[in-house]
């Protein structure tokens, strides 16, 4: 599904250039459940922000599902974010005047798919991640468990082949962090999409079948307990 050979991130600085991710190279297997993990600047969201997309590589090769991706113009790099991607993050990123059907209806607006069908697909996602009785619910209605679970819903309406996920417990407390994790592993399981998570967290790290430790741009380790 992803794969990265010498992947490097540099950033210019007055004197120098400050190598964010230095000659990473890294495969994840379509269908895994991946925890980045490492200290603070060791490089997890500056590689999740290349493999999302949202970025490009200072040098190196990227390919998702097949493809190379690291040189791909804004315009290309947007639609295969829209066809292949769904991102989760830390502070939910709802739309707060719609409600939760809408919020996860916006990457279908963006396809071109008619009204109803948008509905159609949203509820049933909404159903999925256990809101059925919160569709039409504002974000300012919901807890933050529920928010958390609108967003996954948002991630997973276009059936995205990777799902991205930057820090998706950090603003739960613990136990409603459980529940998300618990979530995300079952959506692992049952739709097969491939998921690959940053976390500070440990313990969540510890649950993930695979972790990836980072430190200073480089890759530590790769495999089960490596954090």
């Amino acid at each position: 599904m992803l794969r990265l050979e010498s992947v490097s991130k540099y950033y210019a600085a007055p004197d120098r250039a400050i190598a964010v991710l230095d000659e990473v190279t890294l495969s994840i297997a379509s269908g895994e459940f991946c925890a980045l993990v490492g200290p603070s600047g060791s490089g997890k969201s500056t590689l999740l922000n290349l493999i999302g997309l949202l970025d490009r590589p200072s040098s190196g090769t990227l390919w998702i599902d097949g493809e190379a991706v690291a040189g791909c113009s804004a315009h290309e790099s947007a639609r295969l974010r829209n066809r292949l991607i769904g991102f989760v993050f830390q502070s939910f990123h709802l739309l707060p005047r719609l409600t939760a059907w809408q919020n996860v209806a916006l990457p279908l607006q963006y396809r071109g798919v008619p009204r109803d069908a948008q509905r159609a697909a949203a509820e049933a996602m909404l159903a999925r991640v256990g809101l059925a009785d919160r569709t039409g619910h504002l974000p300012g209605q919901l807890s933050g468990g529920q928010s958390q679970r609108v967003a996954i819903a948002r991630a997973l309406v276009g059936a995205p082949r990777l799902l991205l996920a930057d820090e998706p417990t950090g603003s739960l407390d613990s136990s409603t962090a459980q529940d998300v994790m618990a979530l995300l592993a079952a959506l692992n399981a049952e739709l097969g999409v491939t998921v690959v998570m940053v976390t500070h967290d440990r313990e969540l790290a510890a649950s993930c079948p695979r972790q990836i430790a980072l430190r200073d741009g480089r890759v530590l380790g790769s495999g089960s307990g490596t954090c």
